[in-house]
Parts: C-alpha cells; structure tokens; sequence
C-alpha cells in the first residue's frame, strides 16, 4: 500500500536526480516518469477521464505546431506568423501515405478548428493517429 508523498519529499528527491543527471553527464535526453495512483477509483467501471497538466518550463525548446484551419482561425495563425492548412491543402494529401508521413514528421504537433476536426481522418487517413499527432481540438473562443 503506498502513502502520501508530501510536496518537500517529492522536489528533494527531483532535485537529487537533477545532481546525480548533471555529475554523470550522458549522450541522450533523461526522462522522469511519474505515476499517480488515485484512491476509490475502480478503472474498470468509472469513464476513462483526460486532462492536461502545465510544466513550469518547456520540454522542448523548439516546439513546431500546424494549425489545420477554417477560415477564421488562418488569419489568426496568419496574425501569429504559425504555419497553418487549410481544407484544400488537406484535401491535396488526398490519403496520399508518404506525404501524411512527411507532414507529420516535420511537426511536433496539430491543432484543427472544430469545423475542421472531423474531416481529418476522412482528409488525411490514419496517418497522424497512428504518428501519435492526431490534432488536438481549437475553438474559437
């Protein structure tokens, strides 16, 4: 059975794996797991749930996002200087596997208007799904 872990103890052993990362330098980027068990939750019956969690710096330095655009949102990422798609550059791809491939590799991540976001697997096939990069959903508010 494992116990509550208290803010101090948590950020004394972080800052000691941070040392120990820095007094060994290696040739790979380290990653840290956490895993978060949640009391009286049974995940057999209760709904699968999903949410976001802000870190206090980037992961990545250079983060490259793709908005497939509506109208709306192309002069905002147009405003943004952020590289966007629309509906006729999708529909170019046209399920073509190696071009989905190569757009998904040269972006980190998609955002897709909510207009837009149900074409995608229609536009585009399984190939940013099965790149881990399906577009998460941008609305206009």
């Amino acid at each position: 059975k494992m116990s509550k872990l208290s803010r101090e103890h948590l950020r004394q052993h972080i800052a000691e794996i941070y040392a120990e990362s820095a007094e060994k330098k290696r040739n790979f980027v380290e990653t840290i797991e956490l895993q978060i068990s949640l009391k009286n939750y049974d995940p057999s019956k209760d709904k699968r749930f999903s949410g976001t969690v802000k870190l206090p710096s980037a992961p990545k330095r250079k983060f490259s996002v793709c908005v497939l655009a509506d109208a709306a949102h192309i002069e905002e990422a147009q405003k943004g200087d952020i590289p966007y798609m629309d509906v006729e550059a999708l529909k170019a791809l046209k399920k073509n596997k190696k071009a989905v491939r190569k757009l998904a590799k040269s972006y980190d991540a998609f955002l897709a208007s909510d207009t837009l976001i149900k074409q995608v697997p229609r536009l585009l096939g399984p190939g940013l799904a099965k790149a881990g990069k399906f577009p998460a959903l941008l609305t206009h508010s």
